[in-house]
């Protein structure tokens, strides 16, 4: 009976002692890791919801850059930080992609960490460096077809991109070869230095690029045309029938986080994506702004586990694709 007693009193002293923790968080700058590099949409998406969540928080938000091995690295890099409140990440789809294509990976997805949002979704889009010889998906499918063959980047290994030109080109009988890089920012420097003819990454990636002039877009991803780009077609209009695929943002921390911290810190990123200065930031980018709280997001991120790993399996993808 007195052991009973002392567990009792012993969760009840833990509960109030996460209570009271999350009542005086945060009292010091929280760490924002972005699990990708500088210059793509991963690290752009850190430091817009950065400076809003300090303005909210009235403590600094700093975004940390620890890119390499598809977002699995920065992802490793929370799920081994202190679960204080401290130490939060914003993650791409290749969170739903890497348990498949990467062995031992050190965390579990689900069970290390602990979702907080899903920030919003985007579909891709196909782009031809303007210094390529490539004005349309007519030409790219010509030589797609051809023995030749044509390259693609993108941000990396098993990134929603590269699994969905594997999906298409198998559909369509490309002969293609992968070209991956270690985030958005790299993939667009060299397909706008016309280093890689072709490139795959989110509307959100691109859109400032195609804006400029320095790459054309071939083909969007959503089953839709997307708002950004009326003009493009989408790959089901150019033949690939059926085909939908979206990338996504979201916002997650170290498992064991204290549960009032996780939905204090969804609450304010909420409150950040409503703010109108973030959405129209994010949304001009061609992010469509979803703001799912920690359930949603976790049953989000399972299915899309499960998703790609029928998809790895059955194209025999490996992490040297």
């Amino acid at each position: 009976m007195h052991t009973w007693i002392r567990l009792i009193a012993a969760s009840a002293f833990a509960l109030l002692g996460g209570v009271a923790h999350a009542q005086s968080w945060p009292d010091r700058p929280i760490r924002l890791i972005s699990v990708f590099p500088p210059g793509g949409s991963v690290d752009q998406v850190a430091r817009v919801l950065a400076q809003q969540l300090t303005k909210q928080l009235g403590q600094s938000v700093v975004v940390e850059n620890i890119g390499g091995a598809s977002g699995s690295i920065g992802t490793a890099a929370v799920a081994k930080a202190a679960p204080d409140g401290y130490t939060f990440g914003v993650v791409f789809d290749t969170h739903g992609t890497n348990p498949s294509l990467i062995p031992n990976l050190s965390y579990d997805t689900m069970t290390g960490l602990a979702h907080v949002t899903l920030i919003g979704t985007s579909p891709m889009a196909l782009v031809a460096s303007a210094k390529s010889k490539y004005a349309n998906f007519a030409d790219v499918n010509a030589e797609a077809r051809s023995i030749k063959g044509v390259a693609i980047g993108s941000i990396g290994t098993g990134s929603l991109g590269h699994l969905a030109m594997i999906q298409a080109g198998k559909q369509d009988g490309w002969s293609w070869t992968h070209i991956p890089y270690r985030g958005g920012g790299p993939l667009m420097n060299d397909v706008v230095a016309g280093h890689t003819p072709l490139g795959i990454g989110t509307v959100f990636l691109v859109l400032p690029h195609v804006k400029a002039g320095t790459v054309r877009p071939i083909a969007v991803t959503g089953a839709k045309r997307h708002p950004s780009l009326p003009n493009t077609p989408t790959l089901a209009e150019s033949g690939i029938r059926n085909f939908e695929a979206l990338a996504y943002w979201g916002v997650i921390a170290p498992a064991k986080t204290p549960s009032a911290i996780i939905e204090r810190m969804n609450s304010e990123v909420q409150k950040a994506l409503k703010d109108p200065s973030v959405a129209e930031r994010l949304e001009a980018q061609g992010m469509t702004i979803t703001g799912q709280g920690p359930a949603a997001f976790s049953a989000f991120t399972a299915k899309e586990i499960e998703r790609w790993r029928r998809i790895v399996k059955e194209n025999g993808v490996t992490a040297g694709s």
